[in-house]
């Protein structure tokens, strides 16, 4: 007889992770389910930027979303750390969004006033200013807007982290399991059946990224999401050739512990093709050596490519589906599912429970775009 789950959640990633350790600490009795390795697919390609900010330029349901997630992420790490013994490698040393034309300055200046209109630090500094703090910058860079909270984790830990805190709190967790459909009832959800036999609860999340539209067609459900390749490469130098995060339109650039630099992200929609292309990378190469020339010099690490979940707003989806009661879903954070993964393992939470959310959802439900399959 198949076991009995208080929640069952599909995906082994980011915000799998954080539902399954919120879920845990609330203490459930929790299956998470994963059809390759955990963490294989754009959670372990991910730069880790918390770019609440620097991402955003406008106020509203997902700036909100987004600030309320990154100040939870101080806490979590030491939570995070305690339980697991892994150390996400928060780092709060600020984010650089540069100018390199007077029409991104003028419209960077514009940012910063609605910033600060809604309570949050930024500042304008010169490139001069810019070129004393990160001495490495090229001159092309006319300024840049200063964001002190801005900041960045490892990935790959955060994501392993939330697992394995997960795992600790009595999480059971299956590898190489791929959901092949819903078991429904009377409209309700009463449990999933996998390449490894079946598995009852009444509450099944969703929460596979770029595939989780795959997944929910087998319960005749479409969503507006698409997947978006992104490729990024990595060189190492023996002092780092920047301190802070370097964010600009087309190109960032993180530095990681052990003089190593990351670069990211090219933007190609609707593939999953995870091939690292030249023409990608090189363009990647380009834009990093117009903000950092010395980059030239740094060593060659790797290449990679990751595949992320976008929706046809720019919104993610958070919530119950509307005719099918208990299946949640939690997808479409596009390039901000670092950030937004512990909010999103709260939020998701608090709705299983019956919960009110500190912040209103509204914006990302379901049903805005839903619709069954004929």
């Amino acid at each position: 007889m198949p076991s009995m789950y208080d929640a069952i959640i599909v995906g082994g990633g980011i915000n799998g992770g954080s539902i399954a350790y919120s879920l845990a600490k609330r203490g459930k009795k929790v299956l998470l389910l994963e059809k390759d390795r955990l963490g294989s697919k754009s959670s372990n390609a991910a730069a880790g930027m918390l770019a609440a900010q620097a991402e955003l330029n406008e106020d509203g349901p997902l700036f909100q979303l987004a600030k309320k997630s990154r100040a939870m992420f101080p806490l979590l790490a030491e939570e995070i750390k305690e339980l697991s013994g892994i150390d996400i490698e928060l780092v709060n040393k600020g984010m650089y969004k540069i100018a390199l034309s007077e029409e991104e300055e003028h419209q960077y200046k514009q940012i910063i006033d609605i910033q600060r209109q809604t309570g949050e630090l930024a500042e304008w500094i010169t490139g001069e200013e810019v070129r004393r703090r990160e001495p490495s910058l090229s001159e092309a860079i006319t300024g840049a807007v200063y964001i002190e909270k801005d900041g960045q984790v490892s990935a790959p830990k955060l994501t392993l982290g939330f697992l394995k805190a997960a795992a600790a709190l009595g999480v059971e967790i299956k590898e190489y399991t791929e959901v092949l459909s819903f078991h429904v009832e009377k409209g309700k959800i009463a449990g999933v059946k996998t390449n490894s036999g079946n598995f009852e609860s009444e509450t099944v999340i969703v929460a596979g990224g770029a595939w989780s539209q795959k997944i929910l067609s087998e319960a005749d459900v479409k969503l507006k999401t698409y997947p978006v390749k992104g490729e990024c490469f990595s060189v190492l130098t023996h002092q780092p050739l920047i301190n802070g995060t370097i964010f600009s339109h087309g190109c960032y650039l993180v530095p990681k512990k052990g003089g190593r630099l990351l670069v990211g992200a090219t933007v190609k929609p609707n593939t999953f093709d995870q091939t690292v292309t030249v023409d990608g990378i090189g363009s990647l190469m380009e834009k990093a050596k117009k903000i950092v020339p010395s980059i030239v010099n740094a060593e060659w690490e790797k290449a990679w490519a990751g595949i992320r979940p976008q929706t046809s707003d720019s919104l993610p989806y958070l919530g119950e589906h509307p005719n099918y009661k208990g299946l949640f879903i939690a997808t479409g954070h596009f390039r901000n599912g670092i950030l937004l993964s512990p909010i999103t393992g709260e939020m998701i939470s608090n709705l299983i429970d019956g919960e009110s959310t500190p912040i209103d959802l509204t914006a990302f439900r379901i049903d805005r775009h839903v619709r069954t399959i004929v």
